[in-house]
């Protein structure tokens, strides 16, 4: 199983694909410099293997990439945050 997270800006998400299928998104609102994720969501077929954890986690390095910094209004990005304190510089307030 091969994992592919692309940012699509035009939809403003970031997105990932699973042996090339869409497999779920990570949803931002842009305000400059800063994304505010809103919500993830992982098609049901790809729950449980762990699709929403690798795009969470390409997401956030895409955005450090950039020198970017993020809101967390997401659930499951902010757990993911706190199961993952190397990713708490890029969080930020709004």
């Amino acid at each position: 199983m091969s994992f592919l997270v692309e940012d699509n800006p035009a939809r403003r998400r970031f997105e990932i694909l699973v042996d090339d299928a869409l497999a779920g998104f990570a949803a931002y609102v842009p305000r400059g410099e800063v994304l505010v994720f809103t919500h993830t969501e992982v098609e049901s077929r790809f729950r449980d293997m762990g699709v929403g954890s690798a795009l969470i986690r390409a997401a956030l390095d895409q955005v450090r990439e950039r020198g970017g910094r993020i809101v967390s209004e997401c659930p499951f990005m902010t757990a993911f945050i706190e199961r993952h304190p190397e990713y708490a510089s890029l969080v930020t307030v709004a």
